[in-house]
């Protein structure tokens, strides 16, 4: 299966119902409804470069929580949805769940639509977040949602990820075995005060995290999901390179464990990093309404992420050879497209047709020229 295959049309479906839910469950007060696309602005620059600006208690704020639960909460579970159905979470009755900064259940409410094969199975979710209210609004969410279903039980937790520890109310939280941990879009939070020539800064806090999250997760799996942006490509492959370390095994999207041959880094001219992206011609009419409205479009949809799992190797179908990373750009008389692979970087090169019609995140046979890109240094391969 590809990665970020389009919806279906239940999981579509299910999404609307969602967003009329949210309304249903928290009345927008009329005084907020024609700023709506404004608040939703300014959420947008509290995220990024107004960051400065942002207090803890950002989220308290009436508005500003509407904007989140309205607009941020339903893109990131539409991108957490087509992502989801093609990983393997292997996941059983009695499994725990860690979820890190979970926000208004974010990760437990994708996954509750993207994979109804998963709703009968017995599971616990130890959802953290510092902000007591928006886990109170996720977790009204959640149990309107899924009706009399009492498969997955829900435990809100008070507290906060730093990178050096789990805290609950500034107690160390108690590690208990789990077989699955999730980190959805919170190491961004930390890394984003480092500058962004502190190498050493970003592979100090990579390698603090991943032995703190492989303590928590001694058998199990790892998943953490965050923008697409260099920084955090940056900071993923070098959490990939320290879980290598505690023993657990890149299995998604990596198709090897070989050195990450897509380190990013703002830094350094030339480099890349490790992204996906995909078309949002799928996503809610309403949703992209308000997005165009709040001058945030979103006709596309971009991602970093990695799949972790302790003595494991990765998920590679051996007639492949690398996976497909980058959106297509033209090299002359080719189309192009960057790939990754045991190999190290490819630069893949085909007609304009071909090199369009693939997916981020595709599987392809290459054959290697035996030639090296002078600009990037990687590898020339055609499509097979």
């Amino acid at each position: 299966m590809h990665f970020f295959s389009p919806l279906r049309s239940d999981v579509r479906l299910e999404i609307d119902k969602l967003i009329s839910l949210i309304d249903e469950l928290f009345p927008l007060p009329h005084r907020f409804r024609a700023t709506l696309p404004r608040d939703i602005a300014e959420l947008s620059r509290l995220f990024t470069f107004g960051r400065r600006d942002r207090d803890l208690s950002y989220l308290g704020r009436p508005n500003l929580l509407s904007a989140y639960l309205r607009f941020f909460l339903p893109w990131n579970i539409y991108r957490l949805c087509r992502l989801l159905p093609s990983l393997n979470l292997d996941l059983k009755n009695g499994d725990r769940i860690l979820d890190l900064g979970s926000g208004p259940l974010t990760f437990p409410i994708a996954l509750w639509l993207s994979r109804p094969d998963l709703r009968s199975t017995q599971l616990e979710f130890h959802c953290l977040d510092r902000t007591a209210l928006i886990l109170e609004k996720g977790k009204k969410i959640f149990v309107s949602l899924t009706a009399k279903a009492d498969t997955w039980n829900i435990k809100t937790i008070r507290g906060e990820y730093s990178g050096r520890g789990i805290y609950s109310m500034g107690n160390k939280l108690r590690q208990e075995a789990v077989a699955l941990v999730t980190a959805i879009n919170i190491f961004n939070e930390i890394f984003w005060d480092l500058s962004p020539a502190d190498r050493e800064g970003l592979k100090s806090l990579a390698g603090q995290s991943a032995g703190l999250l492989s303590s928590y997760c001694n058998n199990g799996t790892i998943l953490i999901v965050e923008p697409g942006i260099p920084r955090s490509g940056e900071f993923i492959s070098k959490l990939r390179s320290s879980f290598l370390e505690h023993e657990f095994k890149p299995v998604s999207p990596c198709l090897h464990k070989q050195t990450c041959p897509f380190p990013g880094g703002l830094a350094r001219k030339k480099t890349k990093w490790c992204h996906f992206s995909f078309n949002t011609d799928d996503a809610s009419k309403n949703l992209l309404k308000l997005s165009a409205a709040a001058g945030i479009p979103k006709e596309r949809a971009v991602m970093s992420f990695l799949m972790v799992k302790k003595n494991s190797l990765p998920d590679l179908n051996q007639n492949k050879v690398a996976r497909i990373i980058s959106d297509p750009f033209p090299v002359g008389t080719y189309y192009c497209r960057y790939a990754c692979s045991e190999n190290g970087a490819i630069l893949v090169r085909a007609s304009k047709e071909k090199i369009k019609a693939m997916d981020s995140g595709a599987y392809s046979d290459i054959k290697i020229t035996g030639q090296t890109d002078t600009k990037s240094g990687a590898l020339i391969g055609e499509l097979l």
